[in-house]
């Protein structure tokens, strides 16, 4: 595969930071370059308040992973700068992760200390991953949580994911891609659609209203184009005028109404009065406008069909990041074998050594504990694994439709006790719990 085939971007080699490469041409001086080691991808805490993580991001880290070259404008780039030795330059040139990848599955619950990503490898080609891999999970991690928390706020009703205008323009494909494994059930977003096949919408804006002479003649336009399962926005002007036109225009079948603004819970009931006594009792009202998980609980009540969701998906609802690590936690000694490492520092510790985890059920099948060996475990009535290969030997394995990840997570959450579905502050849902014989 050419090196410098991805979009005229070189690769995905680029995307790391320049201590990576400092480390790199260090190791490779001093001969420790080519050590067998394990680095583990974690949580020391969740978001203040939260109950679980929702790890999202695996298959486009194995997309990126796929990529990830230096081809030849990088390594002059790398060597104009000094970035970069001969060896290093050398080394990056051929570049191929040959080592393996586990990781949590896609769409799955996660909580502290949770080894949700292990990577295993030479020191060389594992070090320079630590800035791709954090940069992916931690965004899509980050919206995915949120947007599982939304999901549970709305209670059965239909999100539409429509933050694209509120991030950069390839966070909002990523973002777009997380919210759907974590239960929205569409986007606005047409690059997300086309990558991923994720289900898009899209109504107007208040520029249309606004373009034509009178809000009658936007309804009709847009009803000649769409017909009258079209959704049409009603709050440019006056609310009860619009509605009241929209129903004249497209009839007791119009599909729905879209209110942005406003006293959402009033305009809502007092919409949903005026439907009824005009007869479209069928037509739907969608809400948008600056909503978040804990808008959307307080809306439980009133006479809501669906809602759109934006600015504070993107920005993981307070929490843009998920404060996920990346850490050598395994170097191999002078006779190959492994041994555990740790940094011990006051305040960010880990704890050093090889991990597999096991989410233990409760004979209802609810989940009670996760538990961290040092030893991979077969599963069995009442403990199910949680790691699961996605590389072997630099050949990618865990490869899966996002489809599959947004049913996992389905039924993820129903496996969690009940208490952690709460959007009020709390601890997380189950313990994290090492084994008593893990060190």
């Amino acid at each position: 595969m050419d090196s410098d085939h991805a979009s005229g971007q070189q690769g995905t080699g680029l995307l790391t930071d320049h201590y990576e490469l400092t480390m790199l041409r260090a190791a490779i001086r001093s001969g420790a370059a080519h050590r067998r080691t394990v680095f583990e991808t974690f949580a020391r805490h969740l978001p203040v308040g939260r109950r679980y993580g929702v790890v999202a991001g695996t298959g486009r880290l194995l997309d990126a992973l796929e990529e990830f070259r230096f081809g030849a404008a990088a390594l002059d780039f790398l060597r104009a700068r000094g970035i970069a030795d001969p060896a290093t330059l050398d080394y990056l040139g051929s570049y191929r992760f040959g080592g393996s990848i586990w990781g949590y599955a896609e769409g799955d619950c996660y909580f502290p200390g949770s080894p949700i990503l292990v990577v295993e490898g030479t020191f060389a080609e594992a070090v320079i991953l630590e800035t791709l891999a954090l940069s992916i999970f931690n965004h899509d991690s980050a919206i995915a949580s949120a947007a599982s928390r939304m999901v549970t706020a709305a209670a059965g009703r239909p999100l539409i994911e429509m933050g694209s205008r509120r991030t950069h323009e390839l966070s909002a494909v990523a973002a777009a891609r997380a919210a759907y494994i974590a239960g929205f059930g569409s986007t606005s977003n047409l690059r997300a659609g086309y990558q991923y096949g994720i289900p898009t919408t899209g109504t107007s804006a208040h520029a249309f209203s606004l373009l034509h002479d009178t809000e009658s003649q936007a309804f009709q336009a847009q009803l000649d184009t769409l017909g009258a399962g079209t959704t049409l926005l009603v709050d440019t002007y006056d609310v009860p005028t619009a509605v009241k036109a929209a129903v004249q225009l497209a009839g007791p079948g119009l599909g729905a109404i879209r209110i942005d603004s406003g006293d959402l819970p009033v305009v809502a009931r007092e919409a949903r009065a005026q439907l009824d006594s005009l007869g479209a009792h069928g037509t739907k009202i969608v809400l948008t406008g600056d909503l978040d998980e804990y808008s959307i609980a307080a809306l439980a009540a009133d006479p809501v069909d669906g809602y759109g969701v934006g600015t504070a998906l993107v920005t993981g609802s307070g929490a843009p990041t998920a404060a996920l690590v990346y850490k050598l936690v395994a170097r191999a000694d002078d006779t190959g074998e492994l041994q555990p490492v740790a940094k011990r520092s006051v305040g960010k510790p880990s704890r050093g050594g090889r991990k597999w985890a096991v989410r233990n059920l409760d004979e209802a099948g609810a989940a009670v504990r996760e538990l961290i060996t040092d030893t991979e475990p077969k599963g069995g009535r009442g403990s199910r694994p949680l790691l699961r290969q996605l590389v072997r030997d630099g050949e990618i394995t865990g490869r899966e439709p996002v489809d599959a990840a947004r049913a996992r997570h389905r039924a993820a959450i129903a496996e969690l006790p009940a208490h952690a579905r709460q959007l009020s502050r709390g601890y997380p849902a189950i313990a994290t719990v090492f084994d008593p014989d893990y060190d």
